[in-house]
């Protein structure tokens, strides 16, 4: 009991706080750039799901604003922007369970401002939502997402490792590369979300909520198994792990 009262208590710390307002300002740049250039590509071209610049343009704006997003966040909540990062750090035991669900508010809340903000500012344009083809199944659709999520968790697990020294820029970069390749490579079956909080913000503003669930148990299962596989196999630690205060503090930089 003792340690779950100060588990909470460290929840509304002011270094736990300012980790979420991060969250929220961050996750709100991305999913602002990212949502913003789907809506731009609708705007300019006839038909633009069936013109793969627009694909290119989405790609190109989601991997520079999610490095971005993870840049300036890194060093105060770990730079997430994801509610299936911060799901795959609490399953490696990164980040405990009460601030887990304060990220995934911050997060969401962060998603749906700027789709709301996209829409006011635009004229009432249409928000696009994430949705699958009707000849794909949602099992389908669910197991891609998946792992796209895992390649981009586990991305961002060796970029954030303090046992491979100091990165820099360069582990936001490569994250955003990874999230941009992934879009690339599944825009025309699911939109390449790889991300709860997007899906969810973008649904919530636009309205519909269709396979709502391919966005969130995909990447949800594929951040676990990220997390349990670069923490527990691949690169398995054998130092303590941190202590309450130090996940009170952020999980770390990137």
């Amino acid at each position: 009991m003792a340690s779950l009262k100060s588990r909470l208590e460290h929840c509304v710390s002011p270094n736990a706080l300012r980790s979420y307002l991060a969250e929220f300002i961050s996750t709100f740049i991305f999913i602002f750039a990212a949502v913003g250039s789907s809506m731009s590509s609708r705007k300019m071209m006839a038909d633009a799901t069936l013109d793969p610049s627009g694909l290119v343009a989405i790609a190109i704006a989601s991997a520079f604003a999610l490095s971005v997003a993870v840049f300036i966040s890194a060093n105060v909540s770990g730079g997430h922007v994801n509610p299936a990062v911060t799901f795959g750090m609490a399953v490696g035991g990164h980040i405990t369970i009460p601030m887990t669900i304060c990220y995934w508010i911050s997060q969401m809340l962060g998603s749906v401002m700027a789709c709301l903000l996209l829409k006011v500012t635009t004229v009432g344009q249409h928000v696009p939502s994430h949705a699958i083809p009707q000849e794909m199944t949602g099992f389908g659709a669910s197991v891609l997402e998946g792992v796209m999520t895992f390649t981009l968790v586990y991305t961002v697990y060796a970029a954030s490792d303090p046992r491979r020294g100091s990165l820099g820029a360069i582990g936001p970069l490569a994250i955003g590369f990874i999230a941009g390749a992934n879009a690339l490579a599944s825009g025309a079956f699911t939109g390449g979300s790889m991300n709860p909080a997007y899906s969810f913000g973008s649904a919530v503003v636009g309205g519909s909520f269709k396979n709502q669930a391919v966005y969130w148990v995909g990447p949800l299962i594929g951040a676990a198994v990220a997390g349990v596989l670069y923490d527990h196999v691949v690169f398995p630690t054998h130092q303590a792990p941190p202590s309450l205060r130090e996940i009170a503090d952020g999980v770390g930089g990137v």
